[in-house]
């Protein structure tokens, strides 16, 4: 643990922070692939695994955008793309190779699908989630506290507070017992 704690101090960390990255005390981590570090706040007490990506896909703005509350664990190769914002809640699971997607493009035929902008929304991950490995959550989803989606699914709606979602794309498949 103390070997991951300082890699937070770091050059390239204290670049980003310089930058204007947020970043608690007592959170571990390697360091991350980084877009625009103001646009990103992490918690206290995190767990950010290799391969992270944080890339907020938009012109410069004040931020944060991205933001990660206390005591979040994320594992490796998560990837944050993000114009609108999301917000991940304190004490959340999010394993493996999960991807957050905030925007679409635009679809019409009279210009190139690359040069036209989408609807964009943000996501809410709420406190005390899990998403299971591969999980894809896209844009306006709000999956709500203690919720658990299982691995590799496709969240394309919100998720009731502590129901057990899977599948593409991920529907109810259970509750969380008391």
């Amino acid at each position: 643990m103390l070997q991951r704690i300082r890699q937070v101090f770091s050059p390239t960390m204290l670049l980003y922070r310089i930058l204007g990255m947020r970043i608690g005390s007592n959170t571990a981590m390697a360091v991350p692939d980084v877009s625009w570090p103001h646009q990103v706040s992490i918690g206290s007490g995190c767990i950010l695994e290799k391969g992270i990506s944080l890339k907020f896909d938009g012109i410069w703005k004040p931020g944060p955008s991205i933001v990660i509350g206390n005591h979040v664990f994320l594992g490796r190769d998560t990837e944050f793309n993000i114009r609108a914002g999301i917000t991940v809640g304190s004490n959340s699971l999010i394993a493996g190779g999960c991807r957050f997607i905030d925007h679409d493009h635009g679809t019409s035929t009279h210009r190139l699908i690359r040069s036209q902008a989408g609807p964009e929304s943000p996501i809410i991950i709420g406190e005390d989630v899990w998403l299971g490995a591969d999980v894809i959550v896209l844009k306006g989803v709000v999956i709500h506290r203690g919720s658990v989606i299982a691995a590799g699914s496709v969240v394309t709606s919100d998720v009731p507070p502590g129901e057990i979602w899977a599948g593409i794309p991920a529907r109810k498949i259970s509750e969380r017992s008391p």
